[in-house]
């Protein structure tokens, strides 16, 4: 029996119609560092270049919708971001450019839109592994 190849998550890539401004939110979001840019496509990734986060230019980008509903786009994914300071981080991402849902289904995780509309959680650790 052959051994399994390798796989290696190398980024997430999310569409938008403005992939360098998208990068840009989460490269200040994030503190992040550009890898890759060229037209319709930026790559950005952790300092220990672990996996990025990609954005590629989507010409028919519609922007989800949180909560979902039958009649509008839904969300395919969400990124789960874990931060020391919940609130002082929903204020770092506000003024970048996030807006906070309209929708909360937890008090002790923040749900945020990026400026593409891709909703996001930022959430504190708490429990045996914090």
């Amino acid at each position: 029996m052959k051994p399994q190849p390798r796989f290696t998550l190398a980024a997430t890539t999310l569409d938008a119609p403005n992939p360098l401004e998208l990068a840009q939110f989460y490269q200040g979001l994030l503190g992040w560092l550009v890898r890759k840019e060229e037209p319709g496509w930026v790559e950005i990734a952790a300092p220990d270049d672990s996996a990025g986060l990609s954005f590629q230019t989507e010409p028919l980008f519609t922007r989800p919708q949180w909560p979902s509903t039958r009649s509008e786009q839904q969300m395919m994914m969400h990124l789960d971001i874990e931060v020391d300071d919940l609130s002082a981080a929903v204020e770092h991402a506000l003024a970048l450019g996030a807006t906070v849902a309209d929708f909360q289904p937890q008090a002790d995780v923040r749900v945020l839109c990026d400026p593409a509309g891709h909703p996001f959680c930022l959430f504190v650790r708490t429990g045996p592994s914090a």
